[in-house]
């Protein structure tokens, strides 16, 4: 069945795979963005994003649209950029949510975060049945845009990532990706806290799962790779791709908490010590079916960058 698809926010790093997936699935897609892509596949048609921190008039963009895939969105997650991040993060899709409403869109997917979920005491299986407690100003504002959604009206499907890695992926992951091409010895040999990652791959699979599966209807998701993996293994497997030992120093966890604690950077020692891996078992059983395991995503991503290959998020 081919249906007619706008991603929002098809410049960034989701969306470059997604909107390519979706045409050769058959789909015909009109793609998003503030800057205009080099070259499209056929089936796709480009169009200009507004700027989101001002109030935007949808109608336009959702002419003749079935389904809404909503990647775009501020990325930035610390509190100084609150006032932005609330308008583009939930505003923003509030007024999206009530123009699907309106226009009668098939179902609007909103990419949400697994980070709502981050500020739990919980260490290990989050699941969709545990209350959301978000930590920061980012998944404050994904959260109340979540609530925006389910009231508008329109069909929805919302997705709740974990951490999305893959060949060009930028932020955090890209940082993990540029030591692990480092010539040096990392101190991470002793850190055992398991995290939940997703394979670019699977999470465009599992968007296509819900493009018009009745079983995903009105209905949230986290979503990651089946198994999680230690710190450790993280950095073992991005080297192992890069055709080198891990060369991982067993210094004490314990040491870096302190630190990062002193100079006020709890944050990353949240995202780097602690463990928080989520259960992805309901929309494993409505139908999604990850297309590869972490180890061999996390292998395949070091082998993207081996020497004279570009950096990840560069």
């Amino acid at each position: 069945m081919t249906l007619r698809v706008l991603v929002t926010g098809a410049s960034g790093f989701i969306g470059d795979a997604l909107v390519p997936a979706l045409a050769k699935a058959g789909h015909l897609v009109r793609a998003a963005s503030r800057r205009r892509a080099k070259s499209l596949p056929e089936r796709v048609e480009w169009v200009r994003l507004p700027d989101l921190q001002d109030p935007v008039d949808w109608s336009s963009l959702l002419a003749d649209v079935d389904v809404v895939v909503h990647l775009a969105g501020r990325a930035h997650r610390n509190d100084v950029d609150g006032g932005a991040i609330d308008s583009i993060n939930r505003a923003a899709v509030a007024g999206l949510a009530a123009a699907c409403h309106r226009h009668g869109v098939k179902r609007l997917i909103f990419v949400s975060s697994a980070g709502v979920h981050a500020g739990s005491a919980l260490k290990a299986g989050v699941s969709e049945c545990q209350a959301p407690n978000p930590a920061t100003a980012y998944d404050r504002a994904k959260l109340a845009a979540e609530c925006a959604v389910r009231e508008s009206g329109a069909p929805y499907t919302i997705l709740r990532p974990v951490v999305v890695y893959g060949a060009g992926a930028r932020a955090n992951f890209a940082l993990a990706v540029r030591l692990a091409r480092s010539p040096l010895p990392l101190p991470f040999g002793s850190f055992e806290a398991r995290r939940s990652l997703l394979a670019i791959e699977n999470l465009i699979s599992a968007i296509i799962v819900c493009l018009d599966s009745h079983a995903t209807l009105n209905e949230t998701f986290l979503v990651a790779d089946p198994e999680a993996i230690s710190v450790f293994a993280i950095f073992a497997q991005l080297r192992r791709g890069l055709g080198r030992r891990p060369c991982l120093v067993p210094i004490p966890p314990v040491l870096f908490e302190r630190l990062f604690r002193v100079i006020g950077r709890s944050d990353i020692w949240s995202r780097i010590g602690q463990e928080f891996h989520v259960d992805s078992t309901k929309l494993q059983k409505a139908g999604w079916r990850p297309l590869i395991s972490t180890e061999i995503g996390l292998r395949a991503v070091g082998a993207s960058q081996r020497v004279g290959g570009p950096v990840a998020g560069s």
